[in-house]
């Protein structure tokens, strides 16, 4: 039976046509003890803290907004003196409890800190082709940046209302692999985009004065390795990210391609996933349940446009995933509502939007600077959860390895089907990306808890493939998919790739839903950045890093405790 509380999460979901924020309550008026001897001359409200998909929703959490770096330390002294905590706040666009849990059980001597409104300088500086960028600022803003510098980056995540900050903690990543004979251009990385750092500032311990500071530090240096992807585990206010010259690309969408043939068995012939990899590199498939053909976005670099190609000079340009009609908002609320085989329909109809969208709008083929194809994703698009896992494996594997599980999940979701439940709504969506190669850079250390984080002992897995399964947030017997889903892939690629969790997504699963397995929370993970690494760099010697830069957990939450216990 699906609990009333998830119910109304998934109705809300269903429902939402924007995303506006939540009204902001004067300390002085809000109904909650004021935090003791909170710092003067800092912003202070009550506000509604919401992640993307309104699966975690907590009424009443203390917000404040700083003015400068100078005052998150002034915070952290603050919080260390008074037993409170403090969790960076950007766009909430993220569905793992890293900054609060969903029952809001850790909300208590809590205060968010908003870094969104003030903590957004950027600079460029085009002789070294670098971008300082304070971690507040959106990745639209910087990649706005950078594009007036002539300079951009291989791939990043496609919402650009994302901060720098949240991309950072969660190794954020976009889809590209070199294709067939091209050339790495200088600067620029197939791997995430903490693998671009250069130099990065944090709110920090120091022992001989007894208090938190901000220290920078440079790429190479120990502590950066435990902080270019720190899983909310620390607080950084600033970095410096490398950059290389911008590139044009072209975008061209397929929706005619049968999910037969795209995912068909490694070594087979005609239009599969793998071609387009070899012929282009970048390369996107979403796949909507029950529907034959899936939507395939290849980008490839074009320094001139294609006679054919569709110029844009703006990012966002898929409108009709943007502003979705109400006969999608209908749908869903009959899932959620009870009537959950209007999956069947459901997934057609957003497949049908895709297809007409495409054409009447002409954005089956576009071109322009990357920024303005690599974003696409709007906060006005359908919220729902999502669960995620990296394969890491050879680039010769990945056809293998796309081809196994999307014949797994269609065969088990249809094995639901015959017994009347429908527990996947969204779609699923296919990326393949490089790994953190600090050389790409001209760094020698690489982020130590990036999913992409290359295996010393197993040189020749040199690409990751990212597989998420969406669906609406409440949708019965959601969670036992997953958790069936993620012991398939778990024993599945054991025997030749490796499994990692997608830390801002669902992982950790049982009937009960994400992250409550303590196998895989507690052990498994772990020991995912334990095996092949040495002692003095891994799993552990970054936890240990990050403990000795805020002894006092002050930059952690209940989550992140038992995760890096």
């Amino acid at each position: 039976m699906i609990t009333r509380r998830r119910l109304m999460q998934g109705a809300a979901v269903a429902g939402v046509a924007a995303w506006v924020p939540f009204e902001q309550i004067p300390a002085a008026q809000a109904a909650l003890p004021t935090p003791p001897a909170f710092p003067a001359g800092i912003p202070l409200f009550q506000q509604s803290y919401k992640n993307w998909s309104g699966a975690i929703a907590v009424d009443g959490v203390w917000t404040c907004t700083p003015n400068a770096p100078a005052d998150v330390v002034t915070l952290a002294n603050w919080a260390r003196s008074k037993g409170w905590r403090l969790r960076a706040k950007g766009s909430s666009h993220n569905w793992s409890p890293l900054s609060l849990a969903a029952d809001g059980s850790d909300a208590a001597n809590v205060v968010l800190v908003d870094t969104k409104t003030k903590l957004t300088a950027i600079s460029v500086d085009t002789a070294t082709s670098r971008v300082r960028v304070q971690t507040g600022a959106t990745m639209l803003a910087m990649m706005t940046a950078l594009e007036n510098a002539g300079l951009g980056i291989t791939a990043s995540p496609a919402p650009g209302d994302l901060t720098v900050g949240g991309v950072l903690a969660i190794d954020g990543h976009g889809t590209a692999v070199p294709k067939t004979g091209e050339v790495k251009p200088a600067g620029h990385t197939y791997g995430s985009i903490s693998n671009l750092v250069q130099q990065i500032t944090a709110v920090v311990w120091n022992a001989p004065t007894s208090s938190y500071v901000l220290k920078t530090y440079q790429r190479n240096d120990v502590e950066a390795g435990a902080l270019m992807a720190h899983v909310g585990r620390s607080f950084i206010t600033e970095v410096v990210l490398q950059a290389g010259a911008n590139q044009r690309l072209r975008c061209q969408s397929w929706f005619d391609i049968p999910a037969t043939e795209l995912f068909a068995p490694a070594g087979s012939g005609g239009k599969t996933f793998e071609s387009y990899l070899n012929s282009a590199g970048r390369v996107e498939a979403i796949w909507f349940p029950f529907t034959p053909k899936p939507w395939l976005k290849v980008w490839s670099v074009a320094p001139s446009k294609p006679i054919f190609s569709k110029q844009v000079n703006s990012p966002y340009n898929y409108t009709f995933s943007d502003n979705l009609p109400q006969s999608i908002f209908d749908l869903s609320a009959q899932i959620i509502g009870g009537n959950p085989a209007a999956v069947t329909d459901f997934g057609t109809l957003n497949y049908n939007i895709v297809a007409a969208g495409l054409v009447t709008t002409f954005t089956y083929d576009i071109w322009g600077w990357s920024k303005n194809l690599l974003l696409y994703v709007r906060p006005t698009t359908l919220r729902v959860t999502a669960n995620g896992y990296a394969i890491l494996c050879r680039r010769a594997d990945v056809q293998r390895v796309i081809q196994e599980f999307t014949f797994r999940y269609s065969t088990r979701l249809n094995d639901y089907r015959q017994q009347g439940k429908y527990p996947m709504n969204g779609p699923v969506e296919i990326r393949v990306t490089g790994v953190d190669k600090p050389g790409d850079v001209g760094a020698t250390r690489s982020p130590q808890m990036s999913a992409l984080r290359p295996r010393p002992d197993h040189p020749e897995w040199d690409c990751a493939v990212w597989l998420d399964i969406l669906t609406l947030p409440g949708t019965p017997y959601a969670d036992e998919f997953y958790a069936e889903m993620e012991q398939w892939i778990y024993s599945n690629y054991a025997s030749y790739a490796d499994v990692r969790p997608e830390w801002s997504k669902g992982w950790g699963y049982t009937s009960s839903g994400a992250w409550t397995s303590g196998t895989v929370v507690d052990t498994t993970v772990p020991n995912t950045f334990r095996t092949g690494y040495p002692l003095n760099d891994n799993w552990d010697s970054a936890r240990a890093m990050l403990d000795i830069l805020d002894p006092a957990r002050v930059f952690s939450s209940a989550f992140v405790d038992r995760l890096l216990l």
